[in-house]
């Protein structure tokens, strides 16, 4: 069973507990957000598997997860990255924030996200249990399919491109575009 480290809104960590029952009794824990771009500035979306315990069907960013007990966000997201994606490249960390999203199957997502920031440019091979398909699109042309289409989106992306836009272009600023 993979097991989530639960924390205080300080990021410090309070415990370990098995993932879906962190997610079944909504409790805060460390998550992670990876945003991989392009030299065209452009963001690999992922659509999530199905199979997915929760908003599966729908887009979002490169990469989601957890860290393990004992495993730096960085190297976490860049296990997540090859397993899900079939992709390595450098990550760097960028910002962080809490939300809370109650789903309809009685799951909830309670996490500090970190969002990490990476460039590349090639094309994913996707795990077909993580994922379903994959574009490439500029943060405009993201923002505009959210506008009409918010739904197929998963709630964190949405949440990141509208309340978090500017910590987002600030880390892609600071981390890819030197």
């Amino acid at each position: 069973m993979n097991k989530v480290i639960l924390v205080n809104e300080k990021d410090q960590s309070v415990g370990e507990m098995e993932k879906l029952e962190a997610h079944q009794r909504g409790l805060l824990h460390r998550a992670f957000s990876v945003f991989v771009f392009n030299d065209k500035n452009e963001l690999l979306l992922q659509k999530r598997a199905l199979s997915k315990y929760h908003s599966g069907g729908l887009w979002t960013n490169t990469c989601c997860s957890h860290p393990e007990p004992n495993e730096s966000n960085l190297n976490a997201a860049k296990r997540r990255l090859k397993e899900e994606m079939n992709y390595t490249c450098e990550l760097k960390e960028g910002f962080s924030f809490i939300y809370k999203i109650d789903f309809e199957n009685g799951l909830s997502e309670h996490e500090l996200d970190h969002v990490i920031i990476g460039a590349a440019n090639e094309d994913p091979i996707l795990n077909p249990e993580e994922a379903s398909d994959f574009k490439w699109l500029s943060i405009e042309e993201i923002e505009t399919q959210i506008e009409t289409n918010k739904n197929e989106f998963t709630y964190w992306f949405v949440l990141i491109l509208t309340k978090y836009k500017n910590e987002l272009l600030q880390s892609i600023s600071k981390n890819i575009n030197k």
